[in-house]
């Protein structure tokens, strides 16, 4: 179940991101793979900051979305 919640968690937080930041063009299972390294960047960096959203799936998508949006401004800006 706690993968299938990675997952979920992963392609709600990638397809945000990608909604929010253009110019990264990937398919489904790259926004998923961005959403989850999102998640993994995210939570930490709550942790670090001690910021506390909450618990449930939206205390999960959040940190991974802000995470996710990280992500991909560091693709874009390598990719330049």
């Amino acid at each position: 179940m706690n993968f299938l919640t990675w997952i979920i968690v992963g392609a709600i937080a990638g397809l945000l991101a990608d909604w929010v930041i253009k110019g990264i063009h990937m398919g489904l299972l790259g926004k998923i793979l961005v959403g989850i390294a999102g998640g993994f960047l995210g939570g930490w960096l709550f942790q670090l900051l001690n910021v506390s959203i909450g618990s449930g799936l939206i205390g999960q998508i959040i940190p991974a979305f802000v995470g996710a949006v990280i992500v991909l401004l560091i693709l874009r800006a390598l990719r330049k």
